[in-house]
């Protein structure tokens, strides 16, 4: 159950980062007043309400995953590795989230034109894009399992090897 649970979060997650990465693009480029606002005001909700959930289930899922399969939290790099990403991933996430509220107020109080508040707008798509890419990469790490077993790693699994009688 913990293995779907997180397959379905980091999945979702994954597709919820590509959807936003679609509105913010649309909320910079598209010349209706009625999209752009709606981009902006949907971004705030789907990040609160889908994307920052499934970032926090991946990890919740991912760290007791990790504790009860043989793979273990610190005995492969490719888990250390993923796990850091989904941590800082997470973090990264939670102080985006300020940068798209105060567009989605923005949106909300008024039309936005052409150039206001440009910088931040490409600054969430740019982010967005970021987030597509290391998502994928810890997708990736999760489908190839890349060898390199950690010091830790080496000594449980002598533990776990009976000696041979000579």
């Amino acid at each position: 159950m913990t293995l779907t649970l997180h397959v379905i979060s980091s999945v979702g997650w994954l597709g919820a980062v590509a959807a936003f990465l679609a509105m913010a693009v649309a909320g910079l480029t598209s010349s209706s007043p009625q999209m752009v606002r709606g981009a902006y005001l949907a971004m705030d909700v789907m990040g609160w309400y889908v994307i920052v959930p499934f970032s926090i289930a991946c990890l919740l899922s991912g760290l007791v995953q990790s504790l009860g399969t043989a793979w273990g939290l610190l005995r492969h790099y490719w888990v250390i590795a993923k796990l850091l990403i989904t941590v800082v991933a997470t973090l990264v996430l939670l102080v985006h989230m300020q940068p798209v509220g105060h567009l989605a107020d923005a949106a909300a109080r008024a039309t936005l034109t052409g150039g206001e508040l440009q910088g931040m707008r490409i600054q969430l798509i740019a982010d967005a894009a970021a987030a597509l890419l290391v998502l994928v990469t810890a997708a990736a790490l999760s489908v190839f399992k890349p060898r390199g077993v950690t010091r830790y790693g080496r000594r449980r699994r002598r533990e776990q090897i009976p000696l041979l009688p000579r």
